[in-house]
């Protein structure tokens, strides 16, 4: 069949994607997470929609977060809030906040350094027990200033860097220190540490004092911690920690 000349064949147009046919969806799903109720923001991002307006706040005007072309302050901290409150991996985030894997990459990472350089504004001031100090949990540990704790934290490294993580049930799991006030407040933090140390050689405390940058314990004061060493003290003697671990089960 010879085609004719007069009418050539028509060129099918393909439909170019646009990042604008997104925007309403990625608008709908941030209104979901923070703007319905407090109940829904405190399920998704582990704060209430004050307190999230708050830090997005802090990190914009004192921090320097800054809102790019297509993605915004409060987009950026939600992104990063719903990955560390429930553990959720790069893909499932994507799909989620319908971005790519390098803008939630870049994302998370730009909130976590703000958040570091800020540490100074998050973090409490240690204040030292009194023997009139209200609490009566407290009040009979004088010149005290805050206790020790520590948390496990699920992990994938790399092969060279397996050596600061420990390997429980087989998974790999990362140790943070975490030093507070009586208030519950966190005083000082220590992620990544090579938690293979026992308690009981008071291993913790040394790996937080013996930094360039790490806790300052004054003389005359003491942390409340899981043993004895300079600087820290067993509250209790002969208590048994972590009683999970003999439980029926």
């Amino acid at each position: 069949m010879v085609k004719s000349r007069n009418n050539p064949p028509r060129r099918v147009r393909t439909r170019r994607y646009t990042l604008n046919s997104r925007i309403p969806d990625q608008v709908r799903n941030l209104h979901r997470l923070v703007s319905l109720s407090d109940a829904s923001c405190l399920r998704n991002l582990r704060m209430d929609r004050n307190a999230f307006g708050r830090l997005c706040y802090l990190l914009e005007h004192s921090g320097g977060l800054t809102s790019t072309k297509h993605v915004t302050v409060a987009e950026q901290v939600a992104l990063f809030l719903n990955v560390i409150a429930h553990h959720k991996k790069s893909c499932i985030v994507k799909h989620d906040f319908l971005r790519s894997g390098r803008t939630v990459s870049k994302h998370f990472h730009d909130v976590l350094n703000t958040i570091y350089k800020m540490s100074h504004v998050f973090l409490a001031k240690t204040a030292q027990i009194t023997e009139d100090y209200a609490d009566s949990r407290w009040r009979w540990f004088k010149d005290c200033l805050g206790a020790l704790d520590r948390t496990l934290i699920l992990s994938v490294c790399l092969n060279t860097k397996k050596v600061s993580t420990i390997l429980e049930k087989d998974r790999l799991q990362s140790m943070c220190l975490e030093f507070f006030n009586s208030n519950m407040q966190f005083i000082y933090v220590l992620p990544g540490w090579e938690g293979s140390a026992a308690d009981s050689r008071g291993w913790e405390g040394s790996a937080a004092i013996h930094r360039s940058h790490g806790l300052r314990v004054p003389s005359e004061n003491y942390y409340l911690s899981h043993a004895n060493a300079d600087g820290f003290l067993t509250p209790y003697r002969g208590v048994c920690y972590h009683l999970q671990e003999w439980d029926w089960g």
